[in-house]
């Protein structure tokens, strides 16, 4: 079986769990002898040994590096050393070019192409090489949107690119039910094909445990509670009713401190939030973070939150539970479909939210409780049944007399 995987990301340059995702994925399938050609949209050095990982490179364009950790803008080195640099949408747009020009010298069973920046690339590869196209939704735009209607332009690429697919693949039956709310895609059209969590995968701690977070150790060591948010700042997180959920739980907790480890566009609305509310010398930003500081950003917490307005899946309440924290996490996400052992919340009910924390900061047992039984959960996961489930698809897609 011959894939051809148009995809945004992948680990140690991503800015998200959508490149882990697929990361992960495509090691599980290549598990199963499934040759993937991996193609992204900038050059850098991955170190990846199970599949062929290249960059769509445009005519007379030697180089492309990503700007940062967000998907804002890319740099193009052309053959004669000018320099070029594009927004995401001029991007998408040489992407689907160069991704036309590669195909045009190769053949494959399927193409299998994740999220709205691949979609316009992987119709072009159909209509070269004629085969099926696997339409994978790691979220879609009134996701993003914080459950608004988001960019039109998008909004029509994803449109157009399910009614084109032959599958798609959802992250969550949250997803496939909301494809089927915003596009009126059958629901029998749409596959569910649940994100996971390897246990191998995870980095262990370091010990003797010498926490990143300091600080936060030593007012542990007071009696202080730590409630921990890690991922991207933007709308469709809900940051904002975290914060004014962690003001009532100030008031009746005040050694409570919350740590938001991310980055994103409303950064500096948060940091100014929590300063209107009061609560400021109680909240900590870290800015993005990698590796050991944001490993230790999971183990020094008493508590995750995911407070999601929309959220396709989520790995990071997952995670928490694999560095020793129990979560509370949204109503509106995918992962309250694989994690039952974890407390939950309507986004939007920041009493509630409120109090939940509280519980969870006073009482040692519930966390336990709730550690335990995600341990006992997250034993059950893995990659290997998602990708069992996405060959089943693609023996069931791909053209007849396709080489087995």
């Amino acid at each position: 079986m011959k894939v051809l995987m148009l995809g945004w990301e992948l680990p140690p340059h991503n800015s998200g769990g959508l490149g882990v995702a697929c990361y992960n994925l495509c090691k599980a399938l290549a598990k199963r002898d499934v040759a993937i050609d991996f193609i992204l949209p900038y050059q850098a050095d991955h170190g990846i040994p199970f599949m062929n990982v290249t960059a769509a490179m445009p005519h007379n364009v030697v180089d492309i590096i990503k700007a940062g950790i967000a998907y804002d803008s890319y740099k193009y080195i052309l053959a004669n050393g000018r320099e070029e640099w594009h927004d995401i949408t001029d991007l998408q747009r040489l992407y689907e070019i160069a991704v036309g020009q590669i195909v045009a010298e190769r053949s494959y069973d399927i193409i299998h192409a994740h999220d709205w920046l691949t979609f316009r690339a992987a119709i072009r590869a159909k209509q070269i090489l004629g085969c099926p196209v696997i339409a994978h939704v790691h979220s879609i735009e009134s996701d993003r949107a914080g459950g608004n209607r988001g960019n039109p332009f998008v909004r029509e690429i994803e449109e157009l690119a399910f009614h084109v697919a032959d599958k798609i693949v959802a992250v969550s039956d949250f997803t496939r039910q909301a494809i089927v709310r915003e596009y009126g895609i059958p629901l029998d059209k749409i596959a569910v094909v649940h994100n996971s969590l390897e246990q191998e995968e995870i980095v262990p701690l370091e010990y003797p445990l010498v926490t990143t977070y300091q600080y936060l150790a030593a007012l542990r060591a007071q009696g202080w509670r730590v409630v921990s948010n890690i991922g991207r700042l933007t709308i469709q997180k809900g940051l904002p009713n975290l914060l004014r959920a962690a003001q009532i739980v100030i008031q009746k907790e005040p050694k409570t401190m919350f740590l938001i480890v991310g980055s994103g566009e409303q950064y500096l609305e948060l940091v100014q939030l929590a300063a209107d509310l009061g609560i400021a010398k109680n909240v900590i930003f870290t800015g993005f973070q990698r590796g050991k500081a944001w490993r230790d950003a999971f183990a020094i917490a008493d508590l995750f939150v995911l407070p999601s307005v929309s959220e396709p899946f989520g790995l990071t309440p997952l995670e928490a539970a694999a560095y020793g924290t129990p979560s509370l996490i949204s109503r509106q996400s995918g992962v309250a479909e694989v994690l039952h052992s974890a407390l939950k919340v309507d986004f939007w009910d920041i009493n509630e939210m409120a109090n939940k924390i509280i519980a969870a900061v006073r009482y040692w047992p519930l966390r336990e409780e709730l550690l335990h039984g995600a341990a006992r959960e997250l034993e059950r996961l893995s990659w290997n049944d998602a990708a069992d489930k996405v060959i089943a698809l693609y023996e069931r897609h791909r053209p007849a007399g396709a080489a087995a």
